[in-house]
Parts: structure tokens; C-alpha cells; sequence
């Protein structure tokens, strides 16, 4: 057994919201045939899936990043504003887009949504002066050629864009007009200093990595003009071949799971930044997506080798409870990182590899949707302290490369109400097939506990169309009393709530 502790009183810090925030792009169908479906019945008189626009609102979507991603490193803007549409071929995904979903199209969505827009521009084939121009387009009232274009849009408010990124992964050969850090401190410090110009209060955030050489010559040359500096990360690459990590696999990733976020955060602090730039984790999750022979030097030539493939990401029965488990993990790593992270998107939101699946007639939840639905709508909204004197439980897992590890059981986060009507603890069981028990060693007022659980009957559950495995149950526990036990089972999520009696 496991006794925590927790003092409401020992606040951490204030949870920013937009840690639940997702990310969509110009991918398979995340955008067509996906959230913007014009003709389809389930679609509003503006071509937006209304099935799937109330499954992002249940989850209360804070943020949503777009248009890339990889996409976006060729992708200019203009095209896909106002009547007269210009198709791209997307260089990155090999495909022709009808740029019929665009600036104007993807604010609306947001609006639907109840999200702010956060909006990733082209440093790979694009200008300071073309990513500026996007924030006249958008942010200005009337002034200048770009406002007036989107008035004459049939958008006469600004779209009041506040959050911007500067590029896309530039440190990476496969991105199109990748960079070397020299030539990317630079390109940053003049797009930093123009969107700035148009538009002070714009919030700006720029691709980066834990690593040192990047990092600094990016924050020596752009610190002054960034309020973020975002990272990316995926555990379980599958870019090539569709090889996904066993449970046991995914359990060995979720070991320093917060390793970017502490190099990042010395980083900033070396340079004494660490209270005004804040990361942004604005591409995140488990399992990379699939997208063969397209990021390599020998390309694939028929679409049977580099297009076909992506439906393998449709496929259902990967997103299982050790998906719903990491993510769990990763989530309560940004929670008790919330003095520094103010910014998480998990990527995608829809297909590929998110947390909605759509098809013609519906939508599948997937495990990872029911965990944001968690930890949205029952945790608390301070990050507060927790500990224990007990040794946290381990379990051996065998890596995806083959190295034997040993990895803690147990990952717990405590929040509380600032109002004061309880606490909420995060509490996820790793443990593939063994239930675990936990004592709530601390005292509280008058309170009721309520558990809410994520689980199934196998740790490889899922759900699909026609199947559900994976959903929130509740299971009442009555009156709190110091010391009480609570039994979590197997690869499990679980919020408990200990809510004050009125």
C-alpha cells in the first residue's frame, strides 16, 4: 500500500488550461473528410462536422494549433483566403491541396469551438514580411492592404489572432527550408521583430529542442522577442513502418517523461529567462504518425507506397488503454511543470493518431479523448502539493529496444478549487494486470469522495464503431475519513475528488 499526503495550503501553481490544448493539420483527413465535410449530412451550412465540434467542446478545447506541422513549411497563406482559391501541392505530404479551408475558414472553426487560435507560420519557404503581412490580415482593424482584403472577405472585425509560432521542427532535415541554428536565430529575431510591429500584443512562440546549441543561439538572439518557445516530442516512432509499442513497451516511455521540459526549463533559467518565456509542448504524442517514404531521401514513387499507408492510421484497435495511461502521465508531468509549461497540443485532435476518429456517419472516442474529458472536467484548477514517505511501487518492463527497465508504478497529481470546495488527485496504475491500493493519509473537513476511473477489461482495450471497451465510470466512497484506502485497478486512470459537504 501506498500512503500519500497532500497540504491544500502548499500551492504550486495556478493550472493554465491551455495544457489540454490540441493541434489539427493539413494531414489524411484531419481537415477534409474530417472536421470540414461540406455536403455531408452531419455538417452545418459552414461545412463543419457538428458531431465532431461537440465532442471538442465537451472537452473544452482551449487552444487549437494550425495550419502545421510539416504542412506549413510551404504553405502561403494567401492562397487560401477570399474567392478566388489557388490548390497547393503540398511539397511536405505530396498531395494537392484545394486550399479551400483557410485563415478565415480555420477562425471560424475555433469560434465554434470556444478556442483561441493559435496559428504556425511558414519559416520554411516564407518571409518575415509574408508572416507579418498574416497577422495584418488577421489582427488589424482597417489598416493597410491585408485588413482591407480580409473586410472585403466578409470579415470586418479583426480576428484578435493572439498566439503565433515561428516555424515548424527548422532544426530537422526532413523539414522543407530547414535551418542551421545560426541562420534560424536570425530569421526568427526579424519575422519576431515585424509581427511585433504590426501588433505588440501578439504572443510569440518559436520552434526549438532540447538542445543546447539550438536553443541558445535562438533565445541569445530572439529572448527579448519570444513569450514561448516551443517543443515537440513522440515516443513511439512510426514514421516508416507501423510497428506500435506493446503496453509493456509504452510503460518504459513514460520513464522521465518530463526530460525535454527540465532541459528547456535550464536552459532558460541560465539565461535568466525563466520567468517570462514559458514552453509551449505545441506537438505531442505517444505514437508518431504514419507516413512512409515521404521524409526520406529515396521517395516513394507510386501512391500505393507513400500515400495508401496513411489509412493505416485509422486503425482503431491501436489506441488502447496504454495510450490513455501515457497520455495520463504525460499530463500530470505538465500539471506539476505548471510554473513553466502554460502550453500543451496534443496532435492530432482528429484521425491519424487523435483523439477522435470520424468516419460518414460518426465518431469514435477513442481511450486518449476520455482522459482529456478526465482531467478537463474533474481536476481542480491549482496544482498543489503532494508527497509520500512510502517507496513508490515499480514494475520491470522490457524497453521497445530491448533494454530492461524499471519504471515507478504509480504517477499522482493533486489539484484543488480556488474556491475552496475540495481537492482532486490524478492518480494513474501502470500496473498491466495487478490492482493497487493507496491510503489518503491527510485530513480534510467535511467531504465525500467519488472516484472517477478510466480502465478496461484488458490493457490492450479500445474503442470503435459499434465497440465501446474504454469509458469514465463513477463509484461513490461515501463520507472521507484520514487514512482511507482506495484500490485502483489495473492500467488504469483515475480522478478522485474529495469535494467539501455543504
Amino acid at each position: 500500500m501506498y500512503s500519500i499526503q497532500i497540504n491544500e495550503k502548499r500551492i504550486k501553481g495556478k493550472r493554465n488550461p491551455m495544457i489540454y490544448g490540441h493541434f489539427i493539420e493539413h494531414f489524411h483527413r484531419q481537415i477534409y473528410d474530417g472536421i470540414y465535410d461540406p455536403g455531408n449530412p452531419l455538417a452545418d451550412e459552414d461545412g463543419f462536422r457538428t458531431d465532431i465540434i461537440e465532442a471538442m467542446r465537451k472537452i473544452k478545447v482551449p487552444v487549437l494549433r494550425w495550419p502545421g506541422g510539416c504542412f506549413v513549411s510551404s504553405y502561403h497563406w494567401k492562397d487560401a483566403v477570399g474567392p478566388d482559391r489557388k490548390p497547393l501541392f503540398d511539397k511536405a505530404w505530396r498531395v494537392e491541396d484545394p486550399n479551400t479551408f483557410g485563415t478565415d475558414e480555420y477562425v471560424k472553426l475555433c469560434r465554434k469551438i470556444g478556442c483561441e487560435p493559435y496559428i504556425c507560420t511558414n519559416a520554411g519557404t516564407g518571409t518575415a514580411e509574408e508572416m507579418s503581412d498574416w497577422v495584418e490580415y488577421c489582427n488589424l482593424e482597417t489598416e493597410g492592404q491585408y485588413a482591407k482584403w480580409r473586410i472585403a472577405n466578409g470579415c470586418e472585425k479583426p480576428h484578435k489572432v493572439k498566439y503565433w509560432s515561428i516555424g515548424n521542427e527548422n532544426y530537422g532535415s526532413w523539414e522543407i527550408g530547414a535551418k542551421s541554428s545560426d541562420e534560424w536565430g536570425r530569421l526568427v529575431r526579424e519575422s519576431a521583430k515585424m509581427m511585433k510591429h504590426v501588433d505588440p500584443e501578439t504572443e510569440l512562440s518559436a520552434a526549438a529542442l532540447p538542445d543546447v546549441d539550438w536553443n541558445m543561439n535562438l533565445l541569445k538572439n530572439c529572448g527579448p522577442y519570444l513569450d514561448w518557445i516551443s517543443i515537440h516530442q513522440y515516443w513511439d516512432m512510426m514514421a516508416e513502418v507501423q510497428n506500435p509499442a506493446t503496453y509493456e513497451e509504452c510503460m518504459a516511455y513514460t520513464k522521465n517523461i518530463s526530460r525535454s521540459v527540465d532541459d528547456v526549463r535550464g536552459m532558460l533559467t541560465a539565461l535568466h529567462l525563466e520567468d517570462r518565456i514559458r514552453i509551449a509542448f505545441d506537438e505531442w504524442n505517444l505514437r508518431s504518425w504514419h507516413h512512409p517514404n515521404v521524409h526520406t531521401q529515396k521517395l516513394g514513387v507510386g501512391k500505393e507506397s507513400y500515400l495508401t499507408p496513411r489509412d493505416k492510421n485509422d486503425d482503431n484497435s491501436l489506441y488502447t488503454m496504454a495510450d490513455a495511461v501515457f497520455s495520463a502521465c504525460f499530463l500530470n508531468a505538465m500539471n506539476r511543470n505548471c510554473d513553466i509549461v502554460g502550453m500543451a497540443n496534443f496532435a492530432p485532435i482528429l484521425n491519424t493518431r487523435g483523439c477522435i476518429y470520424s468516419n460518414k456517419e460518426g465518431i469514435v472516442l477513442r481511450s486518449t479523448y476520455h482522459v482529456f474529458d478526465l482531467y478537463v472536467n474533474y481536476l481542480g484548477d491549482q496544482v498543489i502539493d503532494l508527497w509520500s514517505e512510502d517507496t513508490v511501487p515499480v514494475i520491470q518492463v522490457r524497453s521497445k529496444s530491448g533494454e530492461e527497465m524499471v519504471v515507478e508504478s504509480l504517477d499522482l497529481a493533486a489539484t484543488r478549487w480556488s474556491d475552496g470546495t475540495g481537492v482532486a488527485i490524478a492518480v494513474v496504475n501502470k500496473h498491466m494486470d495487478e490492482s493497487q491500493e493507496i491510503a489518503l493519509d491527510f485530513k480534510s473537513g467535511e467531504a465525500s469522495v467519488i472516484v472517477y476511473e478510466i480502465t478496461g477489461e484488458s490493457k490492450d482495450s479500445y474503442n470503435d464503431v459499434g465497440r465501446t471497451e474504454v469509458e469514465i465510470m463513477d463509484k461513490n466512497l461515501g463520507r472521507f475519513v484520514p487514512g482511507m484506502k482506495i484500490r485502483l485497478k489495473p492500467h488504469s486512470v483515475n480522478v478522485i475528488q474529495i469535494r467539501n459537504v455543504i
